[in-house]
């Protein structure tokens, strides 16, 4: 039988470090190698009222260890803290070609067709997808020890539209101009990435293949915290100034930005 787009679905968020909550997480030990990912998918799913929970309730239950065992780690899973029918998850891959072969497997496995009904069913859209990949060597998200304490404060996620812009260059400004304004005010990018422009080579699942971005990931301790270093850095004037001609179409457009609240089995936290 014929799959359509929406029977293939699920995906989680982003974060600090990333702590395996697999079967192995009890022990302190990870067993998602995070560290050799090197392409990443972000996913914002809209859902059907009141619905939210329900999906997270499957999802931590029944999806995130398949995925894992073939090489589709689930990230990090977030309640998005500004659209109480908004859902988001990040998930990596070590390469193109093993994204395919995990995402194949998946979702023409008995885990999936057992339960896709009923993930199904709390959707209206799953199509909103950034893939990604490191901005630069080292800038992807890295494993820290796994633990059992609950998640406390908000993953944030800031989104630059680069349109025509090189993303090398923009992550260039952005490494000499902005990240040590960020750092200064004791906040550590624990990501940052940039388009992956190589074709989707699973096309069952659709990707926003024209949107080219650039995405920086920080944890904060409390939502206080995260408006606090909003509302400083949005009153600092002429940052833009020293901005490369090249990289100025890419910094008129405000950023788009995701406040995230972990979910119990979150990795990122």
């Amino acid at each position: 039988m014929a799959m359509s787009r929406r029977d293939f679905l699920m995906t989680s968020a982003a974060g600090i470090g990333i702590a395996a909550h697999t079967h192995a997480a009890d022990k302190g030990e990870p067993s998602v190698p995070v560290g050799s990912d090197e392409v990443y998918e972000l996913r914002q799913y809209t859902l059907r009222r009141q619905q939210r929970d329900t999906l997270i309730y499957l999802f931590e239950k029944n999806f995130i260890e398949p995925q894992n065992e073939l090489g589709a780690h689930v990230l990090g899973t977030f309640r998005d803290l500004d659209d109480p029918d908004r859902f988001v998850w990040i998930r990596g891959f070590r390469d193109m070609v093993t994204r395919q072969k995990a995402l194949f497997s998946f979702y023409n496995g008995p885990v999936w067709h057992a339960n896709r009904t009923s993930a199904n069913a709390t959707m209206l859209d799953s199509d909103n997808v950034l893939l990604l990949r490191p901005a630069e060597p080292g800038a992807g998200f890295q494993p820290v020890p796994a633990t059992s304490v609950a998640p406390s404060g908000i993953v944030s996620a800031s989104i630059y539209y680069l349109g025509g812009v090189d993303s090398e260059q923009f992550t260039h400004f952005f490494d000499e101009s902005v990240m040590p304004q960020i750092i200064a005010a004791g906040v550590h990018p624990v990501a940052r990435l940039v388009s992956e422009e190589t074709p989707n080579t699973y096309t069952h699942l659709p990707i926003r293949e024209h949107e080219r971005v650039f995405v920086w990931l920080a944890r904060w301790p409390s939502i206080a915290a995260e408006e606090a270093f909003v509302a400083k850095a949005n009153a600092v004037s002429g940052w833009r100034d020293s901005a490369p001609e090249a990289v100025r179409p890419a910094l008129m457009r405000k950023p788009e930005r995701l406040r995230l609240a972990p979910t119990t089995r979150s990795a990122l936290r």
